[in-house]
C-alpha cells in the first residue's frame, strides 16, 4: 500500500520540525580566505559502506587461486587483473564496464587512514564524512552540509544535500546519525534522506485529500507556530532563517515539477534495467536524475550493515563477486549518461569507502591480525580491516582522466608506499573543485571550525 506522509513527517525530512534547533549556536562565515575558481557545481559521492578492498577493486595485485593449505600472506587478491581503456590503468576482474570509463577517471591509490585503535566502521565513517576523528566537543557537519551551507542550493526547489540508500532505523543507526547530519550548521543543511530510491516519489506525495491551497495555508500557520516558540527571539537570525527556509523549501518541492525527478518510473525501461542491479544501482539512477534537476550534493550509499554488504569477512570472495555486480554497470552507466548529457564536466563523482581490507587474515582472536592457513572457500577472501592503504576514484568536475596518483606495495599487506594522502586531502580536493577553500571556517563557541582539519587539507593538484 502506498504510504502518504503527513505534514509533520515531510517537514521532519528537511529537518525543520525540531524547533529546538533555533537555540543552536550561531555560526558565521570566515571571509578572509583565498578565492578558488570552481571546476564543478555538483558532487555525487558513491559510498562503498563497509570497507572496499583496494587490492580487489581499483588497485589490483597478484591473483592467487584457492588452494587448500595456502599461506594467507601469499594471498593478495582473489581476482584476476583486467585491462582498461587506459594503457597504464589496470582494474580487478568484475569491473569490466568501469574499466571502459577510466579515461575519465583519476584513481588515488594512496589513501592512509589514522589508527583509531580497534578499527571500527562507524568511527572511520564519521572521520571520512566530516573530516574529523570522534569524539568532538561540537557536532561536526557532514561534507554535504558544509557544501550546502557554503554554496546554497543549485536549484532552490531542491534540497541542497540529498542522501540515498542508507536506512536510519536499524543496527548502528545512532552511530550513523552522528555523522549523517549538519551538526552545528543548522537543520536546514541536514540531508534529505531517501532510504529506498525506488520509492523516492512517495516521499514527495501530498497527504491524501490535500490540495495545494490547503497545504499552503498549513505552511503559513506552521510558521506562526515556530515564531510563537519562547526561544524564537532569543535565537540567532541564522537559526530563525534556517527554520523558515526549510519550511519554504518543503513547500516548493511539494508543489514543483521538480518532483518528477524523484520518479524512477519515468525513466525509459532499457535505461532503468541497466541500473536495476540493486538498491544501490537504482540510487545511481536517482542521483543522475537529481543532478539533471540541479541538486548540489548527493550521496548514494551501498548501506552500512554490520557484517553485510562491503563488510566482507567470511565468504569474502563470493560476496565481493556479488558486490561488483551491484556497482559495475550502474556506476559506469552513470558516468556515460552524465557525459552524454554534458553534465560530467561540472559534476564531480567520487567513489570511496571508510577503509580497505586485506585478504586471508583471521577476523577474530587476540591482536585481530592473525595469519591463517586457507582451508576452504569460506576463508578465501576473508577480509580483515586495513587502514594503511585505500583507493578513491574521481570522475568529471575538472578531473584529469586516465590519471593514477600514489602507489601501494606489491607484497603483503600492500600498504601505501608512494605519495600518501589523508582524508583531509581528499576533502580539500572536493572542496576546491566546488570553489571552496580548504581553509574555510565557521565560528562555533567563539572558535573557528575549519572545513578540513585545522584548515590543513591539501589539494591533490596532480589529478586536476
Amino acid at each position: 500500500m502506498k504510504k502518504y506522509y503527513n505534514r509533520r513527517e515531510i517537514i521532519k525530512m528537511f529537518g525543520a520540525s525540531a524547533l529546538g534547533a533555533i537555540t543552536a549556536p550561531y555560526t558565521s562565515f570566515a571571509s578572509e580566505i583565498p578565492e578558488i575558481a570552481p571546476t564543478a557545481d555538483t558532487v555525487i559521492l558513491l559510498w562503498m559502506a563497509g570497507g572496499m578492498a583496494h587490492t580487489e577493486t581499483f588497485d589490483p595485485k597478484t591473483h592467487q587461486e584457492l588452494t587448500p593449505g595456502l599461506d594467507s600472506r601469499k594471498l593478495l587478491s582473489t581476482f584476476k587483473t583486467i585491462s582498461s581503456n587506459v594503457d597504464n590503468i589496470k582494474l580487478s576482474a568484475g569491473l569490466e564496464n568501469l574499466a571502459q570509463v577510466m579515461d575519465k577517471a583519476a584513481i588515488i591509490r594512496s589513501l592512509v587512514n589514522p589508527d583509531l585503535g580497534k578499527v571500527l566502521h562507524t568511527r572511520h565513517q564519521y572521520h571520512w564524512h566530516t573530516g574529523y576523528v570522534p569524539p568532538l566537543t561540537v557536532a561536526a557537519p557532514h561534507i554535504g552540509s558544509v557544501i550546502s551551507r557554503t554554496l546554497g542550493p543549485k536549484n532552490p526547489d531542491l534540497p541542497a544535500f540529498i542522501e540515498i540508500g542508507q536506512k536510519i532505523d536499524g543496527d548502528g543507526a545512532e552511530e550513523i546519525n552522528s555523522f549523517m547530519t549538519s551538526g552545528f550548521l543548522g537543520r536546514e543543511h541536514s540531508p534529505f534522506r531517501i532510504p529506498y530510491p525506488s520509492k523516492a516519489k512517495d516521499a514527495l506525495s501530498l497527504p491524501k485529500g490535500y490540495d495545494v491551497k490547503r497545504f499552503q495555508n498549513r505552511s503559513k500557520y506552521f510558521k506562526k507556530l515556530a515564531k510563537s516558540n519562547p526561544y524564537w527571539e532569543a535565537s540567532s537570525g541564522f537559526q530563525r532563517d534556517g527554520i523558515l527556509s526549510s519550511i519554504e523549501t518543503a513547500d516548493r518541492i511539494l508543489t514543483s515539477d521538480v518532483k518528477k525527478s524523484f520518479d524512477l518510473s519515468l525513466e525509459p525501461k532499457e535505461i532503468y534495467d541497466k541500473y536495476n542491479t540493486s538498491k544501490f544501482g537504482l540510487g545511481c539512477l536517482l542521483a543522475r536524475r537529481l543532478t539533471e534537476a540541479g541538486a548540489r550534493f548527493i550521496e548514494v550509499s551501498s548501506e552500512y550493515i554490520a557484517f553485510g554488504n562491503w563488510d566482507t569477512h567470511n565468504n569474502g570472495h563470493e560476496r565481493t563477486v556479488s558486490l561488483k555486480k551491484w556497482i559495475d554497470v550502474p556506476v559506469s552507466q552513470l558516468i556515460k549518461d552524465l557525459d552524454e548529457r554534458g553534465l560530467l564536466k561540472r559534476t564531480l563523482v567520487v567513489i570511496a569507502s571508510e577503509f580497505s581490507r586485506t585478504a586471508g587474515r583471521n577476523p577474530g582472536g587476540k591482536g585481530l591480525e592473525t595469519d591463517i592457513v586457507i582451508k576452504d572457500k569460506r576463508q578465501y577472501g576473508m577480509h580483515r580491516h586495513f587502514p594503511k592503504a585505500g583507493s578513491v576514484v574521481m570522475f568529471g568536475g575538472g578531473i584529469k582522466g586516465g590519471t593514477v596518483y600514489g602507489e601501494t606495495n606489491n607484497v603483503f599487506p600492500c600498504e601505501t608506499v608512494v605519495k600518501p594522502v589523508k582524508v583531509m586531502d581528499i576533502h580539500a580536493s572536493i572542496y576546491s573543485a566546488m570553489g571552496i577553500s580548504p581553509k574555510t571556517s565557521y565560528d562555533i563557541e567563539e572558535r573557528p571550525f575549519y572545513v578540513t582539519q585545522d584548515g590543513l587539507g591539501k589539494v591533490i593538484k596532480e589529478i586536476f
